[in-house]
């Protein structure tokens, strides 16, 4: 097995604050685009151990706050593992997460929205179908603290994406299904990845108009409509997905293009520029 080795920062310092939007949502957009660099650099590789989070602080020139919650985003993402006592370090399959735009941080080891979507289709309906069958008071309790904590996050991203898994994870407990939620623990990162980049395409209202009907269905022991309505809500949650990416690829393509058309214009111009010069 590799040797960890700790990361040495630069005698220089990175500023990650931003004047504008919400700041901690910009030092995890920020952190994350540094550590592209850092990786690039060198100065980061696969499995390392991160400085202190005094040191990054520092480095960054963040508050501890912010830098605390980056840090707690980057785990979700799967980019970072914090270990109680010892630190966080950079996860072996980290350059794969951050060579994508941020747009498609919901991918975990290759697996698609498509492939999550269908997953989720085969499971969840069915999952609220039980939950409504069989949720007790606690389970309902639990549904509720998801659905009150999701109404007061709006200014919390990490509230936000936490409060919408619970929700979720939630219903996969009340369906009293041990297998299904031991599956859940599979496959939650990759969820919270696809929450995270929904949540950034729909106002909050939009997810509590799904969330709150499901929950009153299950507590109302509404099996079918419990199950409908989750297929409606991941069903949305992929469209959105799906035209997301697609306008991310649209604007890849262009670019693309335009990359590749610049020097053929320059060579046009030289070439009639050329062509004048020879001209009496």
């Amino acid at each position: 097995m590799r040797r960890m080795q700790k990361v040495v920062l630069r005698d220089t310092e990175d500023t990650l604050a931003s004047p504008g939007g919400n700041g901690k949502d910009n030092v995890t957009q920020l952190l994350i685009l540094r550590f592209q660099d850092m990786l690039r650099e060198g100065v980061l590789t696969q499995g390392t151990r991160l400085p202190s989070e005094r040191d990054l602080a520092a480095h960054f020139n963040v508050a501890r706050s912010s830098l605390r919650q980056a840090l707690k985003v980057l785990e979700i993402m799967g980019i970072i593992t914090q270990k109680v006592g010892d630190g966080s370090y950079l996860n072996t399959d980290t350059s794969a997460v951050l060579s994508v735009p941020m747009e498609f941080l919901f991918l975990l080891d290759d697996t698609s929205v498509q492939e999550l979507t269908e997953l989720r289709l085969l499971m969840e309906p069915g999952l609220a179908r039980l939950a409504a069958q069989r949720a007790t008071a606690d389970d309902i309790a639990l549904l509720r603290k998801s659905v009150k904590d999701l109404e007061s996050s709006s200014q919390d991203r990490l509230k936000l994406v936490s409060s919408d898994l619970l929700f979720h994870r939630a219903i996969f407990q009340a369906s009293k299904n041990r297998t299904a939620s031991s599956l859940f623990q599979t496959i939650h990162r990759a969820m919270a990845k696809m929450i995270l980049v929904t949540s950034q395409l729909v106002e909050l209202e939009h997810t509590l108009s799904f969330h709150k009907p499901i929950m009153r269905a299950i507590e109302q022991r509404k099996g079918d409509e419990a199950a409908a309505l989750m297929q409606d809500h991941i069903l949305d949650a992929t469209a959105l997905l799906m035209s997301e990416q697609t306008k991310q690829q649209e604007v890849w393509l262009h670019e693309t293009v335009m990359q590749t058309k610049k020097p053929i214009l320059k060579r046009k111009k030289q070439k009639k520029a050329a062509t004048r010069k020879k001209c009496p």
